[in-house]
């Protein structure tokens, strides 16, 4: 078979990218190498653990906050198999969705490992070994990324465990110990702590999401040891980690240099996921790799080899799934002859912990270190009115404007439906929106993106209304 184009992985990048190109008019076909579509997101990522942070809040809240709302439960407890299985149906139900759309937009859809020959030829082989090749004018390698080992933390997959084995546990740990304080960590952690779980964070820095805004990083911090009990280490280098009957013993250096140990049932290992290109036999067709084995793209995506573009997690900037699908929209683009664009600046980061955590242009560290003139307004929820209705008063807004020009610079956010709360910075600030145009935009009584435009107040000249 002869494709215009062939997309190699079928995560949020690779079928976003299929389905762009199809409709662009081009002939596509996308090779995914497990049996399913939809990548580490869909499958074991994203998606499964927003299924399992939205059961065991459910629990968290009718164990914690349903007696005050008038509702009385007895005799509450976990039924994790059921929870585990809602979970896969919610990933099954997104399967067959992708599917769906492969055949709706006329994309062939080809299972097997997907390696170059050279340039224009690609081997697909199966797990049954079989070998199949395709001819293809462009290709697109979108096969995402997987979680970091580090060789001194021996992941066993029943004890010492990643990302992905978190997610089909077949017990509530006593007691789960968290290397690394960004964002998986804290949501696999939170999904547990809520089911009953101690929790501790062993971090390297001395913040968790430390690469947000670190105000976002301080609230957080607090609210999760408030409300679920988790315990933070701090500027602590993990040295080992070893399995003991059914526990597991981690050990560390602390910030004293002294050596620690940390003794629970299960250790989740979250620092981090690297690129994804084993077995695609990039050698073959010339394409060169980066720093941190991404591998190297231009401002178009394109790589060293003509025809030949990359996206998502295997090249440069945040590993976020809606980073890939805007990217795989652009290369679709490019490649029909259209000018596209990403401002890669107005990317959200969205924590899905609760409350929920997002963050969108510059942080407040990153304009000092600028030099940037700037001005700040914050609103906090416990102000708010649907915030009260709702008991969900942790939390606020923070937005950071041109101390001269009153235009947004960035949007910091933690509280309650800040997931969705973030869409308005971003929209904003792709028009260039001034604080005081959003100050001036009626926003519906009472709702929760009122702290949005009473921030806005507030960075215009104090304005705000309801503090």
């Amino acid at each position: 078979m002869k494709y215009d184009v062939t997309v190699i992985g079928s995560g949020p990048g690779g079928y976003v990218a299929a389905i762009r190109c199809a409709q662009l008019g081009l002939k596509t076909a996308i090779i995914e190498k497990y049996s399913v579509l939809g990548g580490t997101c869909l499958n074991v990522g994203c998606i499964p653990s927003k299924a399992l942070l939205d059961s065991s809040e459910h629990f968290h809240n009718a164990a914690h906050t349903f007696k005050t709302h008038g509702i009385e439960i007895e005799n509450l407890r976990v039924n994790l198999e059921q929870m585990i299985a809602r979970k896969s149906d919610v990933i099954k139900s997104n399967n067959d969705g992708i599917a769906y759309l492969m055949k709706k937009n006329k994309v062939d859809v080809y299972n097997g490992l997907g390696s170059f020959v050279n340039k224009n030829t690609i081997r697909i082989t199966g797990q049954d070994g079989a070998e199949q090749q395709i001819e293809t004018d462009k290709a697109i390698i979108a096969t995402g990324s997987k979680p970091i080992n580090l060789p001194f933390l021996p992941v066993d997959k029943n004890r010492i465990i990643t990302s992905t084995e978190a997610l089909t546990l077949k017990e509530v740990p006593k007691h789960m110990i968290v290397i690394g304080g960004g964002v998986i960590g804290l949501e696999l952690g939170s999904v547990y702590a809520r089911l009953g779980a101690k929790v501790s964070v062993v971090e390297y820095t001395d913040a968790i999401i430390p690469t947000m805004d670190r105000s976002l990083g301080k609230e957080l911090q607090r609210v999760l040891k408030k409300t679920l009990g988790f315990e933070f280490f701090f500027g602590h280098k993990v040295t080992g980690a070893e399995v003991q009957g059914e526990g597991v013993v981690v050990t560390a250096e602390s910030p004293k240099g002294q050596t620690v140990t940390f003794e629970g049932d299960y250790c989740l290992v979250s620092v981090g996921r690297k690129p994804y290109t084993e077995g695609l036999g990039l050698e073959n067709a010339g394409v060169q790799l980066g720093e941190r084995g991404m591998i190297a793209v231009d401002d178009h995506l394109q790589t060293n080899v003509p025809g030949i573009y990359a996206i998502g997690d295997v090249i440069r900037g945040a590993m976020l799934a809606h980073k890939a699908e805007e990217e795989g929209v652009l290369v679709a683009e490019i490649m029909a002859g259209q000018k596209p664009h990403i401002n890669y600046n107005l990317i959200p980061g969205v924590v899905y912990t609760w409350p929920e955590v997002a963050g969108v242009g510059f942080t407040e560290e990153q304009l000092k270190e600028k030099g940037t003139a700037y001005k700040t307004g914050s609103f906090p929820f416990k102000a708010s009115g649907r915030a009260k209705a709702s008991m969900d008063t942790d939390g606020f807004v923070k937005v950071l404007a041109d101390a001269q020009t009153d235009e947004i610079l960035g949007v910091h956010m933690i509280g309650p439906r800040i997931a969705d709360l973030i869409a308005e910075a971003v929209v904003a600030m792709e028009f260039r929106a001034s604080a005081e145009d959003i100050a001036r935009m009626s926003h519906a009584h009472p709702t929760y993106t009122e702290a949005m435009k009473e921030a806005c107040l507030a960075a215009t000249e104090n304005r705000a209304i309801h503090i």
